[in-house]
């Protein structure tokens, strides 16, 4: 049983790097390509980039018509068979040939482009074929990159194609003079008709292939330009409204958390250096009028020592509530240390084996203690068992804690056993809880918390 869905709200959102330009509820970072091409567009033809945009420009292309012939294979089939009905199924899931093309192309982008778009896509349902095809038809990520796929097999593959052959025409062109002493004069012919008469005569044309090549590296650069502008356009994650106001009430529930967190702080250290403090003060003076009076006075001392006695009780009161705001062990020395201490005041013997290589973030780590308090709370009043154990672990910079009990089970979010408030606590963070409590027992908490909400 799950009471809180940890699923990030704003997972797959593509990163906005310093400059980038919002288009269409997308945005486009700085173009590597194009920030080198407006430094200094002279040293553009000596720098590696021509390199990286022809290879990625020839590599699209041979992936482009690889596409081209699955995509015209799969609607040639689809339409030979759709008498029977195998083609309109072959027809109906065309569109997802997409997003494998989309995931090749954003790690095949790296190339020339450092920060790639990220996967738009949301996790689909667990369970269920039909559930999985129906939630990718959809989403408009995978139209999108059907769209995307298209321009690749037809737009990009022939630009590419068309600028690869420029590059391989000049880079012929640029070795006529050696061509032509290789091969010997007369007998190689560039113009129709006429031949070249000597190594000498061919410098011109020497010249014209490197004057192809050049234009060949601001042609691929351009067109690489296009192509990673497309790609961000039609394959990173869209934030349209509703993942908008999704992301700002995630940011605004964490504001009010770490304001609430710091509104706790302050009550408490106001309690710890203004009214404790007080009572401190008053139990001594207390006893001093104690030691004056014992001997003028006995009733009157008697009296005097009853109300030190309610003093120092209301003093243990007042650090325990202190202590329950927020501990100063967890403050000072970490989560476990802080789980330790409390296990020791349970009731209930606990063992605890929280195993953390560093220090969490403060309100993760009041997320976490409070959650652990709560739950022995719970186990105490309502389990029946005779024995709690508790471990937690660090990994991939997510808190896992697993909060064990042998008692009865049957532990029920509705019954007002505070689990609904546990949930609530870490759903602030995007945490989740999941409690197995079968009855009969035993009762497993697991709290999941990530270290980077």
């Amino acid at each position: 049983m799950s009471l809180t869905d940890g699923a990030d709200p704003t997972a797959g959102l593509a990163a906005e790097p310093d400059g980038a330009d919002g288009t269409d509820g997308v945005a486009v970072p700085d173009i590597a390509v194009r920030r080198a091409l407006g430094r200094r567009p002279a040293d553009f033809l000596f720098s590696a980039w021509p390199l990286r945009c022809w290879l990625n420009l020839l590599g699209g292309a041979l992936f482009g018509l690889g596409l081209l012939l699955a995509l015209v294979v799969l609607v040639s089939v689809g339409i030979l068979l759709s008498v029977v009905g195998v083609g309109l199924l072959v027809l109906a899931c065309l569109p997802l040939l997409g997003i494998p093309v989309a995931r090749v192309e954003r790690r095949r982008l790296r190339l020339v482009q450092p920060l790639r778009p990220a996967d738009p896509h949301t996790p689909a349902p667990e369970e269920g074929l039909r559930r999985r095809l129906r939630h990718r038809f959809t989403e408009r990520a995978t139209w999108r990159e059907l769209g995307y796929a298209a321009l690749l097999a037809v737009v990009f593959t022939g630009a590419g194609l068309g600028v690869v052959a420029l590059l391989a025409f000049s880079c012929v062109l640029a070795a006529t003079p050696v061509v032509v002493w290789a091969l010997a004069p007369e007998t190689v012919m560039i113009v129709p008709g006429q031949a070249v008469p000597d190594p000498l005569s061919a410098v011109p044309f020497s010249l014209a292939g490197l004057a192809g090549v050049a234009l060949s590296a601001y042609a691929a650069a351009w067109l690489t330009v296009g192509q990673v502008w497309t790609a961000w356009i039609l394959l990173a994650p869209r934030k349209d409204p509703e993942n908008r106001r999704v992301i700002e009430l995630t940011r605004s529930r964490a504001r009010l958390a770490d304001a609430f967190e710091a509104e706790r702080r302050r009550i408490e250290r106001d309690l710890h250096d203004g009214a404790q403090q007080q009572l401190v003060a008053l139990t001594m003076t207390l006893g001093l009028a104690e030691l004056e009076m014992r001997e003028a006075t006995p009733e009157a001392a008697a009296l005097v020592a009853r109300g030190r006695g309610e003093a120092r009780r209301a003093l243990d009161q007042l650090r325990d509530l202190v202590r329950g705001i927020h501990p100063q062990v967890l403050t000072d020395h970490g989560l476990a240390a802080a789980v330790a201490e409390v296990a020791q005041r349970s009731p209930i013997p606990v063992e605890a084996a929280i195993d953390l290589p560093r220090r969490l973030p403060p309100l993760v780590e009041a997320t976490a203690y409070f959650t652990v308090t709560e739950a022995l709370a719970n186990a105490a009043k309502h389990s029946g068992a005779s024995r709690i154990g508790i471990t937690g672990t660090l990994v991939d910079d997510r808190l896992t804690l697993l909060i064990t009990d042998d008692g009865r089970g049957g532990a029920d979010p509705a019954a007002g056993t505070g689990l609904s408030g546990l949930a609530d606590r870490l759903a602030i963070l995007r945490g989740r809880l999941l409690v197995s409590s079968p009855v009969g027992g035993p009762t497993q908490l697991r709290v999941e918390v990530p270290c980077s909400a």
